[in-house]
């Protein structure tokens, strides 16, 4: 999908009535007067809501005699689906390599205790902190 078509895409999904349009579009067509029924706004200004959705792909209009339906075309929400899929494994990748990272401070903090309760150490009520940790903690302790 073209920069510009994905661009004119999330500008359409931009306004939340356009998005409610679009949700109640999922459940079949629907005329324009019936679209505009939740919304206290005037028909025209549907109106200009489905123009846009409409420019971007997301819904077409058909007509049957006076009547003129609207219907969801998602074919540019998948192309936005994939786009973001992208990112999604992005932030996921980002998400198990903080897993790991919390995990071996877990085992790192378990081995420290028993080791600590081992030599005695865990008598002494002292906290041991991690070495980052403490330099951090000092840091911004100088700075107060």
């Amino acid at each position: 999908m073209p920069p510009d078509r994905l661009s004119t895409t999330f500008a359409a999904l931009a306004d939340p009535t356009r998005r409610a349009i679009l949700a109640r579009l999922v459940s079949g067509g629907a005329s324009v007067t019936e679209l505009a029924e939740p919304f206290a706004m005037s028909l025209p200004a549907i109106s200009k809501h489905l123009k846009v959705l409409e420019r971007a792909g997301l819904i077409a209009r058909g007509r049957a005699a006076q009547w003129r339906p609207c219907r969801l075309e998602a074919g540019p929400l998948k192309n936005v689906a994939d786009w973001v899929e992208g990112y999604r494994r992005f932030w996921e990748q980002s998400f198990d390599r903080l897993d790991d990272y919390l995990r071996e401070l877990k085992a790192a903090r378990a081995n420290v205790w028993l080791s600590n309760t081992n030599t005695g150490s865990a008598r002494t009520g002292k906290t041991l902190a991690h070495p980052k940790v403490s330099k951090a903690k000092t840091a911004r302790e100088d700075k107060l």
